[in-house]
């Protein structure tokens, strides 16, 4: 018999998206899918220094 096929959409899958959402403002946020299942959530974050030296994370 083999072993039940885990869901490829959960609640915690879920939270942990909206977290990375929710917590970046300039950058990506990507999915990877093995199996029609998500089994990795990367997040990548840009942050550029402005002319003036102040961090700004616009224009990217």
């Amino acid at each position: 018999m083999a072993a039940p096929t885990p869901e490829p959409w959960n609640r915690d899958l879920e939270q942990i998206v909206r977290d990375a959402l929710t917590t970046i403002r300039f950058g990506t946020v990507t999915l990877v899918v093995q199996d029609g299942r998500v089994i990795q959530v990367d997040k990548s974050e840009k942050i550029r220094i402005n002319r003036a030296g102040h961090i700004d994370g616009s224009g990217i």
